[in-house]
């Protein structure tokens, strides 16, 4: 693979290819037995968007691996007074060995991808959040020793994280049911393409708007705030439209008993969370958050290694 912009751009191979190395990378740094495989590589991170999780792992991650990052920020390139990507992009390849970004519209990132000759990852696009479902599904692994033949239940928006959810899910044997309000469902040409490989490897979609009946039986219950970055203006709207959507004790008892608690972050407790589901037996959200340095590591090192 020459960039990450999408889990759907993976083989299956590929992504537990990346889970394993997560877990070997993860051990490594457990045990203080740090190697540096990308002495001299410079990571750049051009992010348009506030981030905290994506940029502090990142960043931490390449300085682990023995490389080092640069941030980009877009009020100090040319680019925000109109130099083209294509431009920028062939330029920084001449200096940098790597860049993630995090962006708005996904076809900028995919842009960034046709003109540079280094890795481009995808940070977070409106549409895809590749790193995180890595993450999330070698969090799952971990805490449940498997992948194929699990339920995972999605709660809330078909935004990105859902869309990358649902391709990961496709090519690693999970089944996920997703429960949305109407309206809000995922993108169809993401679930269209994700069900072909669903069908590869023996995992279901399915996308409800009844909460109860998605939650029933479930392994893994997931959701994300109600109203991702740009939303902002819609947040009240949104916040009765799914009122009802809402990952809580009543809910838990609907899933199976060690049912795993997710969720991306930031969370707004009260909202798509509960505090008590927050911070219960079953949850694994700071685990998942711990994850992202280990996962994309991985994927740094797979992209970055042979340059």
């Amino acid at each position: 693979m020459k960039d990450l912009l999408t889990i759907h751009d993976l083989t299956t191979e590929e992504v537990e290819d990346i889970l394993s190395l997560s877990a070997e990378l993860k051990e490594k740094q457990k045990n203080r037995q740090m190697d540096c495989p990308l002495i001299g590589k410079t990571l750049g991170m051009f992010f348009e968007k506030p981030s905290t999780r994506t940029r502090v792992s990142f960043e931490v991650g390449i300085y682990q691996l023995g490389g080092q990052a640069i941030v980009l920020p877009v009020s100090d390139l040319q680019i925000g007074r109109g130099e083209t990507i294509a431009d920028t992009a062939r330029v920084l390849s001449r200096y940098i060995d790597a860049i993630v970004i995090r962006t708005f519209e996904h076809k900028i990132a995919e842009e960034w991808a046709e003109h540079a000759s280094i890795p481009i990852i995808n940070g977070l696009t409106d549409m895809h959040h590749p790193c995180q479902a890595l993450a999330d599904i070698f969090t799952i692994k971990e805490k449940k020793g498997r992948l194929k033949g699990l339920k995972l239940v999605y709660i809330g928006d078909g935004n990105n994280v859902a869309h990358s959810l649902i391709e990961i899910c496709a090519k690693t044997g999970i089944d996920i049911s997703l429960a949305c309000p109407k309206g809000y469902e995922p993108d169809k040409k993401i679930v269209k393409s994700a069900i072909e490989d669903a069908k590869k490897h023996g995992s279901r979609i399915e996308i409800l708007s009844n909460l109860q009946k998605a939650a029933k039986d479930a392994d893994v219950l997931y959701t994300d705030v109600w109203a991702s970055m740009g939303q902002e203006k819609e947040h009240k709207k949104r916040l009765k439209i799914f009122k009802d959507y809402q990952l809580n004790k009543k809910l838990l008892k609907i899933a199976s008993p060690d049912a795993l608690v997710m969720h991306c972050l930031p969370a707004h407790r009260g909202e798509e969370i509960t505090g008590e589901a927050m911070e219960g037996p079953n949850s694994v959200v700071f685990d998942q958050a711990e994850n992202r340095l280990h996962t994309q590591k991985a994927v740094m090192l797979r992209l970055m290694a042979a340059l």
